[in-house]
């Protein structure tokens, strides 16, 4: 044979003839699954016991191991990720080791498993952090893991004197800050799930990383005066890395408190991560898009819940579902009821599986939905192409979403059996889903409102169906009317992404403890992914699954291995921000607002920071037709790799566009040797699509690095 590969094919193919020669003839042809290079000499693949004993008498053979199911030690997302003990930045990092991280949020829940401190060693001595009591908050409740636990509420009490908190503490009653603190740096936790979803062993990004939580978000209310208090007692205390999954919309710069507080946090090297907003497909929806803070968006992973519809005709059929109860095995009588909008006649269905057509217009899988729950029975099946089908999956009733060729299969076995049956299996969990990832149309949009100049968002991170820890005294889901609890939770949201992205800084910042955050920023996003895992640009869920652009993903997908080497960075310092606010045309007064300083040099106001995007707008409606603009852009970028590189420039083509890099070769003979270059858009006054997008790629001879920035033409207007 020719290759290994082509005999283990004829092995199987006389395995095969013999065993059906010999039993029974309609036997499909058992395939192939793998050959294996490396890690065996051999291959993997799907044979019946008369195969198998067939090919043991085979020449060749050594062994077979029967496969098994794999527990996998997740909760997925590191996985996802790329993170692994072996190799890359988990190890290099030492998981994160004694970078503090602090999480403005809800609170948190100190009893869970998540925060166990089991090997960790003692509280670096840098920390100033404390441990506050407060109701149902002992100081004794923090340990190595859990660091520190402020709360604060005077600005929430300040707005209603009258107001009874009921729980006075850094205790979490919502869920929200338990579960972003431990994507954050969560422990090990074996046997984690959400209902027999996602098991696995949950950790955070940076599991050696320690945690302080500064409550600032709560039942009552949430005000940026109690926010900013949390921000500036954590820079006090020493955190390195600031983690907020929270912002305020349509505000400027100046009156941004968030903005102003973590310009402070900047100036003492602190990392500061960010949530996009939940308020997406549109544009212009973000908020964050601050120029000192790394701003997240959310996207999907390579993993869905779902559950298995198994008709009469044993067609097994599978379908997204999160329903958190127990159900029956059993076979039931299943019926079409089309659109399901008749509640009289839903309600005069019993003991039956009943099967939905949603028509697609605004809305109707919601009332579908709707109407199930009211009438009562045993399970759904919604057939839908919906995009907000997320929103339903978490039903308190049992209920599997089909996509339409699924659903036709469904609908052609009722109206082709007189007697059609089916059962349902739940609680299964599908890795691998393909395309992955892929934008959430939840997520915010740029460009941003307080800062247009300035490319955002800047990265995206897994956000949808994440799995961390929860108070278990908090109700995780509804089985019907009765509350369900657990010790962990799935949630989606940017509030998600950005603890990812937050856990992934403290790692790098373990690794380069004396890079600003700019440089981390640089880091994160010029190795981001903007491919997915079947080699195709990263879809939009919003666009209609169209190619996402930058304004919707910023850079890419964050890849944390890559992150650790990424040739050149983007830095900007403090000052670099002070000309930014000067180019601006900020008053004095507005600047010192955010600089806290009535000595700013504005002797060199720019609106060109050294980031490492680029957004141009051609929106001049008032423009001749066929008139062109050029924008320039100017960048320095420092060489973080050990020796001397030569780097060369790459643009993807963009249509109606020409962009143009000079020099297109850089050339660096030692390690922090900085060189800059220009970058220039010549396009129309008027820009005829709404974006436009590609990337500028600088590759060393070597091709040990690739340093990617995206590149957006838009014709949008911020209206203020």
């Amino acid at each position: 044979f020719s290759n290994q590969h082509t005999w283990y094919l004829a092995t199987l193919s006389s395995v095969s003839a013999k065993s059906k020669a010999e039993t029974n003839p309609t036997i499909p042809f058992s395939k192939l699954i793998y050959t294996y290079n490396h890690v065996i000499q051999g291959f993997s693949a799907s044979l019946t016991p008369a195969e198998l004993e067939s090919l043991k008498n085979t020449p060749g053979y050594v062994s077979s191991v029967k496969d098994r199911v794999v527990k996998i030690d997740t909760t997925h997302s590191f996985k996802f990720l790329g993170l692994n003990s072996g190799t890359g930045v988990w190890p290099v990092s030492r998981f994160g080791k004694d970078v503090i991280i602090g999480v403005i949020d809800t609170g948190v829940w100190p009893e869970s498993e998540s925060f166990n401190d089991d090997g960790m060693s003692d509280v670096p001595s840098r920390w100033k952090g404390e441990c506050e009591s407060g109701t149902q908050f002992n100081s004794s409740l923090c340990n190595k893991k859990l660091i520190g636990a402020r709360f604060f509420n005077k600005g929430l009490i300040a707005h209603n004197s009258n107001i009874t908190i009921s729980m006075n503490s850094t205790r979490d009653t919502e869920g929200h800050g338990t579960h972003t603190s431990t994507t954050v740096a969560g422990t090990y936790v074996k046997d984690a799930s959400y209902f027999g979803y996602a098991p696995g062993t949950a950790r955070g990004m940076a599991p050696m990383a320690r945690v302080a939580m500064y409550k600032a978000l709560w039942e009552e209310g949430a005000y940026t005066t109690d926010i900013i208090a949390a921000i500036d007692q954590a820079i006090t205390d020493g955190v390195d890395v600031l983690s907020m999954s929270l912002g305020l919309d349509g505000v400027d710069l100046y009156e941004d408190p968030i903005a102003i507080a973590t310009f402070a946090a900047i100036e003492k090297n602190i990392f500061v991560s960010t949530s996009a907003g939940n308020e997406g497909p549109d544009v212009g929806t973000l908020h964050n898009g601050t120029p000192w803070v790394i701003t997240v968006a959310a996207g999907t992973m390579d993993r869905d819940f779902g559950a298995t519809l198994i008709l009469s005709n044993k067609v097994s059929i599978n379908g997204l579902a999160q329903y958190p109860g127990n159900f029956t095995s059993t076979e039931f009588p299943i019926v079409f009821m089309d659109t399901c909008s008749n509640k009289t006649e839903l309600s005069k269905i019993k003991q039956k599986i009943i099967v939905c057509q949603d028509p697609g217009k605004e809305d109707s899988l919601d009332d579908q939905f709707n109407n199930i729950q009211a009438a009562g029975n045993i399970a759904a099946v919604f057939i839908t192409n919906s995009s907000s089908v997320d929103v339903f999956v978490q039903s308190p009733f049992p209920a599997i979403f089909l996509v339409q060729k699924d659903g036709d299969t469904v609908v052609d076995f009722i109206k082709s059996n007189t007697d059609p049956k089916a059962s349902i299996v739940f609680k299964k969990t599908i890795l691998g889903i393909k395309p992955s990832p892929r934008v959430t149309s939840y997520t915010s949009r740029g460009p941003s409102y307080s800062c247009p100049l300035v490319l955002k968002p800047d990265i995206m991170a897994p956000g949808d169906s994440v799995l961390a820890a929860w108070p278990p005294n908090i109700a995780a889901a509804r089985v019907n009317q009765d509350l369900v609890f657990s010790n962990f939770n799935l949630l989606s949201g940017t509030s998600m992404a950005c603890p990812h992205v937050s856990g992934i800084a403290a790692l790098l910042k373990a690794v380069y403890p004396n890079w600003s955050p700019a440089a981390i920023r640089s880091a994160l996003m010029t190795t981001s992914d903007q491919i997915d895992n079947t080699g195709s640009p990263i879809k939009d869920i919003g666009g209609n699954l169209r190619p996402a652009d930058p304004l919707a993903m910023g850079a890419g997908h964050v890849n944390p291995n890559k992150a650790l080497n990424p040739g050149l960075i983007y830095d900007a310092t403090v000052q670099d921000y002070v000309d930014l606010l000067c180019g601006l045309n900020f008053t004095q007064q507005q600047i010192k607002t955010i600089t806290k300083t009535s000595s700013n040099n504005c002797s060199n106001p720019s609106l060109d920071l050294n980031y490492p995007s680029f957004i141009a707008f051609f929106n001049d409606r008032g423009a001749k037709p066929n008139s062109t603009t050029v924008v320039e852009f100017g960048r320095t970028v420092t060489n973080v790799g050990d020796g001397s590189f030569t780097y060369k420039a790459n643009v993807t083509p963009i249509n109606g566009l020409k962009v143009t890099v000079e020099p297109d070769t850089l050339v660096f003979k030692t390690k922090y040797e900085k060189k800059s270059y220009k970058l220039s858009i010549e396009g129309p006054k008027q820009l005829h699509k709404a974006v436009l997008f590609g990337y500028l790629t600088w590759e060393d001879s070597g091709k040990e690095h690739v340093v990617t920035s995206p590149i957006v033409a838009t014709s949008y207007k911020i209206e203020k």
